[in-house]
């Protein structure tokens, strides 16, 4: 990226800390790293409006958003491992992690609300946007059509988060209606796409520092697994008799479902997924002015499929 938003996000580091100082164990997850995607939304969809100062308040609100879901998605998902460190849970308990989660949001709605009211709008609308999409996937209906469902979960639970973070950019530096709505329907298309090469690497295995299968064991059903299931052969038949009764969490069992979704096409056809998602990323930029952060935005697209090669 240039200096510029370099700059900017050594300052959102810097700012990060800050606002969680005091809170033993807060900066945990922080410390250990992440990508700092959405905060690099941010910042690139403010390049497209006239005012700069409330950029990074509005990109550390983004990430303590996201750092505070996770802590609360390791809880229910009993993940042990996050960005490569042994996750808040493991450390030290459930409640505690869930306190740590709540205190990035008590913070991040602070920051929220010296952002003016359309920023803090879009702020609590994506709050229940993540809450309803963690909702929909813990009570699946059994009526659903299972990859449209899917679909509509990572939506919320995951995309929506990257759509706020390129339009709150823009909002805060005050540009026109059609590029945040622009911005918005890259985000999601750009997390959609994200999300799903994610579940992928939960399949492959990655140097993500996350541990593979961690879906299975928590007996969310994700898109490679329901094309696997789609296939229609022996190794989808042995498949759906392995996921029956839900989270699979037997050592012998667990591997092998990971195997057999290894070897399906389950992998294949989501990254194919993947990349249509991210060319309708690239494809809601075309109607802003080129310029070096729509340039930006256009290679986070190919950015994000990289992560499944």
């Amino acid at each position: 990226m240039g200096i510029t938003t370099d700059h900017v996000l050594s300052e959102v580091e810097h700012r990060l800390r800050e606002v969680l100082a005091g809170f033993d164990g807060a900066t945990h997850l922080i410390d250990a790293g992440g990508k700092r995607l959405r905060p690099e939304l941010v910042v690139l969809g403010a390049e497209f409006g006239p005012r700069q100062d409330k950029v990074v308040d509005a990109a550390v609100l983004t990430e303590l958003v996201h750092v505070g879901t996770l802590h609360h998605d390791d809880v229910m998902d009993g993940a042990p491992v996050r960005h490569g460190v042994p996750t808040a849970n493991m450390l030290w308990g459930n409640n505690r992690a869930i306190l740590l989660g709540d205190l990035m949001l008590a913070r991040a709605a602070e920051l929220g609300a010296d952002l003016g009211m359309a920023a803090l709008r879009l702020q609590t609308a994506t709050l229940a946007r993540l809450v309803r999409g963690q909702l929909m996937e813990t009570v699946r209906p059994r009526t659903a059509d299972p990859m449209a469902f899917c679909l509509e979960v990572m939506a919320d639970k995951s995309a929506s988060l990257f759509a706020m973070a390129a339009e709150l950019g823009a909002r805060v530096a005050e540009a026109d209606d059609a590029v945040c709505a622009a911005l918005s329907a890259y985000g999601e298309h750009l997390g959609i796409a994200f999300q799903l090469v994610d579940d992928v690497l939960d399949i492959v295995g990655a140097e993500s520092g996350k541990t593979p299968g961690t879906d299975l064991r928590a007996g969310v059903v994700t898109v490679p697994v329901l094309h696997a299931l789609a296939a229609g052969d022996a190794a989808a038949d042995r498949l759906r008799v392995l996921l029956v009764a839900g989270a699979v969490t037997d050592p012998d069992l667990h591997a092998e479902a990971l195997s057999l979704l290894r070897e399906g096409p389950g992998p294949w056809l989501t990254r194919a997924d993947a990349r249509r998602h991210a060319e309708l990323a690239r494809s809601a930029l075309s109607t802003l002015v080129p310029c070096r952060a729509r340039d930006a935005l256009a290679a986070l697209c190919e950015g994000v499929l990289e992560r499944a090669v």
